[in-house]
């Protein structure tokens, strides 16, 4: 693996409140996009995007993008953990946008037997056999220092006083490497803003009450929710939601 770039420049940032402008939010997200990209080491071969399909991560994939074209470089690269239990109007979605954008498109997937794979039962082995391992993998085989996420600050209580950049240390399955987190001051609403503002394509189950969009046996649509609300991540298995803090701890972002 590359040596890390250093991203100390961007430790002093302080957090924009909530409520901020989101004009003052997207400038902010872009100036941590142009300080990684400028920063001392830093190459695009050695950088992706965390994409999903969801909306969060294609906001960021979106201002990465504008950021290599700033700056005259690239390649423009996203990695996907497939689980195998994708939403297929996800995946689709996925490819399609990646097509668009002409984004060298990472899949990470498990090396487990699926047929047999006992699918959400245990909440932590799961995410770890499907997810984590997986995306330590493509780290590792695709030279990736640093990785973009779609993380916000309002979706959950364990991400509400992340750091706009992490260095991730090197565990039994991951590679050491800078997470960027771009986008963790906006909102909900912020995201869906933005995306309409610039007509941007998403994905479709979201018009099907969809708020959150992870594996098909651990997620469903958010009932009675209301954009903005606190229950953005209603529709998730609320048992891997409480345990998110023990995910990060095994790699997941």
């Amino acid at each position: 693996m590359p040596t890390p770039p250093d991203l100390s420049a961007l430790h002093p940032l302080s957090h924009l409140p909530a409520d901020a402008p989101l004009d003052a939010k997207l400038d902010r997200a872009r100036l941590i996009l142009e300080v990684t990209a400028t920063s001392p080491g830093f190459l695009a071969a050695n950088a992706a995007v965390a994409f999903t399909g969801g909306k969060d991560s294609s906001v960021v994939l979106t201002l990465w993008a504008e950021t290599l074209t700033a700056q005259m470089c690239g390649p423009l690269r996203a990695i996907s953990v497939d689980t195998g239990f994708k939403f297929p109007q996800v995946t689709a979605f996925r490819d399609k946008l990646c097509d668009q954008l002409n984004v060298e498109l990472i899949l990470a997937r498990p090396q487990v037997d699926l047929a047999g794979y006992p699918v959400a039962q245990n909440k932590l082995s799961c995410c770890r056999d499907l997810k984590i391992v997986p995306l330590g993998t493509a780290l590792a085989g695709s030279d990736t220092t640093v990785l973009f996420t779609g993380i916000r600050r309002d979706e959950h209580p364990s991400r509400a006083a992340r750091p706009y950049v992490e260095l991730r240390p090197a565990t039994e399955t991951t590679p050491e490497h800078w997470q960027v987190n771009p986008i963790l001051d906006w909102t909900e609403i912020d995201i869906w803003a933005f995306i309409t503002g610039r007509g941007l394509p998403y994905c479709e189950l979201y018009h099907e009450g969809y708020r959150s969009l992870g594996c098909m046996p651990c997620t469903t649509p958010c009932e009675g929710c209301v954009l903005g609300d606190e229950g953005e991540r209603a529709g998730r298995d609320q048992d891997k939601e409480r345990q998110l803090d023990a995910l990060k701890s095994l790699g997941y972002f």
